[in-house]
């Protein structure tokens, strides 16, 4: 996942499941009341976040004076911000799932998924939270460096953030179940909890073979009943812990924190907030119309106009469901004017999710770049070129299948009304070039820049477009801290889980079994490319490169396989089963903002899957495609 998910809202409300008494009404107002503290919390920190890191920005370039506590004051905030996320989030019914088998089962088993995706993360947040109560109580010892504060300010942001998802999903819960499906799912998740907790003497001996029940088998059963990833992460490695080893849980919530604390995953918020803001401002629109102006009357030039928008739009905003939302509502309706199947464009919207992963500042990208160690600065140079292969090898299908398509009624765009068309979008196109030139240039981090793109967009949308929202700000707020809070909860669990994988030397066994692929290097990318293929699927993106990035990339150099070429071909492989049905979940993402019925998509995806793994191969078999450009 590039930290793609449409957020998956479970099932309807059950009527009158919470009843119509004075109790119950008692029940919604504090439900309410704690939703939207939460919410302007959380989005009120999103705020804060983006004026402490630009401020940041000009004290040190244009007044070289750096503020020594802005980044340490930005860190104890994103934990907080990514805690109260994840609370929204979990609330909203957004965190990150599967939804594949519980979407085929009848009504009755699905409502009891659905109410065990929830009584699920109960169990494991009823569980650790006192761990997290005591984590936070032994940081108060350490003092910050620059600000010389205790750092229980920011570790509490742990026990406050898993109390609040506990009464969260508690509401949450009676909110959408009836009482009979509430008490078969808790009796379910209880009796499960109980029978590891009895069978604990017995798995301990068991050694090795406790991480195919834990970490394959408890795993795949909570994804695979719709579960969301970052709770399974979470209750596979709570209970690998507890029964099977004598780790003290402190630990996992340690890990925990480790993971959801490195500062370059601050760009996340950042970059999810600015690609709202290009499509509010109306910069993506006039990209668009300026390509189409261009290429509108070729054959299947609309086609070409989206996967060229889509390269462009990915270089400023790094969120796909912000590039699929600001393009497909000003491209589709021409396109099904001129009688392209609407099956087709969500087949090749889904497709140009996957070419486009790499274009930065992909989140996936700034993702390895910190579970990895990579330079972010390389990454973002590597990924421009390959994306433009696979993107080539997309429009060799569209020119295939629209090489006959009848445009005598289209009218050709006069040169002038190109030209004014293109001077509109400038400023626009600017921007990925501005981004990336603030990195290179050593003006901005790569998580510093996305504030510079935000100061930016609202210069650009205020005084050359005219068009800004200022009504939009507040849900545009809440919806970054939403996902920030999905995407960021998903890496500290998968790091937790990876940290456990790593303690009980899987990460060795793992390392000679891959150090003995025959044929060296392009066969350890071949089994890769297989191997994230299945993850990307399952997992979505951003866990299966947390969980298995800093097993392999160490791997992969030993293989002589170049990071950021490694990279490269990992990240197309997850795009590729993210976006690719039945499993992908991007596919369904697609579907959703293109208001079109994933069946229609089918019988036309899999030519466009096809030319993504011929680009995939071009790219895995000639490293200087995403190392040639790269600083000597």
């Amino acid at each position: 996942m590039s930290h793609l998910s449409e957020p998956v809202h479970g099932f309807a409300e059950a009527p009158g499941s919470l009843g119509t008494g004075g109790a119950s009404s008692l029940v919604r107002k504090i439900d309410h009341g704690l939703s939207v503290g939460v919410e302007m919390a959380a989005g009120l920190l999103v705020l804060v976040e983006i004026v402490v890191l630009l401020a940041g920005v000009v004290a040190r370039y244009l007044f070289h004076t750096p503020l020594v506590w802005s980044d340490e004051l930005a860190s104890i905030l994103f934990l907080w911000l990514s805690m109260l996320g994840a609370v929204v989030a979990l609330r909203r019914g957004e965190h990150m799932r599967m939804t594949g088998l519980v979407s085929r089962v009848g009504p009755q088993a699905r409502s009891l998924l659905e109410c065990i995706a929830i009584t699920a993360p109960i169990a494991f947040l009823a569980l650790v939270l006192y761990h997290a109560v005591d984590y936070a109580i032994e940081e108060q010892f350490i003092t910050t460096p620059a600000m010389e504060v205790s750092n229980a300010w920011r570790a509490s942001a742990l026990p406050v953030g898993l109390g609040l998802m506990l009464v969260a999903a508690l509401f949450r819960l009676l909110r959408v179940a009836r009482p009979l499906t509430v008490l078969a799912a808790a009796l379910v998740t209880g009796a499960i909890v109980a029978g590891f907790w009895v069978a604990g003497p017995v798995l301990k001996p068991l050694g090795q073979l406790n991480l195919i029940i834990f970490f394959v088998g408890l795993v795949a059963a909570n994804v695979f009943a719709g579960v969301p990833i970052a709770f399974s992460f979470a209750l596979a490695t709570f209970a690998y812990l507890a029964l099977t080893t004598s780790t003290p849980l402190l630990v996992m919530v340690g890990r925990l924190d480790e993971g959801m604390s490195h500062l370059i995953l601050l760009a996340v918020p950042l970059f999810v907030f600015l690609g709202l803001l290009i499509e509010m401002t109306g910069m993506a629109r006039a990209m668009i119309q300026f390509l189409a102006s261009l290429l509108g009357h070729v054959r299947g030039g609309l086609s070409y106009v989206l996967i060229g928008a889509m390269y462009l739009v990915s270089g400023i905003s790094g969120s796909k469901i912000a590039d699929m939302a600001a393009i497909a509502p000003v491209l589709f309706p021409e396109m099904k004017k001129r009688g392209a199947p609407p099956g087709d464009l969500v087949a090749l919207l889904s497709a140009t999710g996957a070419q486009t992963e790499t274009i930065p500042p992909s989140i996936v990208l700034i993702t390895i770049g910190s579970v990895t160690g990579v330079s972010i600065a390389a990454l973002f140079t590597g990924g421009m070129l390959p994306g433009v292969v696979l993107g080539a090898c997309l429009c060799f299908v569209v020119w295939r299948r629209y090489r006959h398509e009848d445009l005598s009624h289209v009218e050709r765009t006069p040169s002038r009304e190109i030209a004014r068309l293109a001077m509109v979008a400038l400023p626009a196109i600017l921007l990925p070039f501005v981004i990336r030139a603030a990195v290179v240039e050593g003006i901005a981090t790569a998580t510093e820049v996305s504030t510079i793109g935000i100061a930016y967009s609202t210069i650009v949308g205020l005084l050359i477009y005219r068009q800004f929202d200022w009504g939009r700000l507040k849900p545009m707020l809440i919806e970054t801290a939403s996902l920030t809070g999905a995407i960021i909860f998903i890496v500290g669990c998968a790091t937790s889980m990876a940290w456990g994988l790593t303690q009980s030397g899987f990460s060795s066994d793992l390392a000679r079994f891959m150090a003995g692929i025959p044929g060296g290097a392009y066969g350890f990318l071949a089994i890769s490319i297989v191997a994230f293929i299945i993850l990307g699927s399952v997992l979505e993106g951003i866990p299966a490169i947390v969980l298995f990035g800093p097993l392999l990339f160490p791997i992969a150099r030993a293989a002589g396989v170049h990071e950021v070429h490694y990279a490269m071909v990992v990240i197309f492989a997850m795009g590729i089963g993210l976006f690719a049905p039945p499993f992908g979940v991007g596919y369904y993402g697609a579907c959703a903002i293109s208001k079109v019925n994933p069946d229609d998509g089918l019988k036309h995806i899999w030519g466009y899957v096809g030319a993504l793994l011929v680009g995939l191969v071009i790219v895995a078999a000639i490293p200087w495609i995403s190392t040639g450009f790269l600083a000597r």
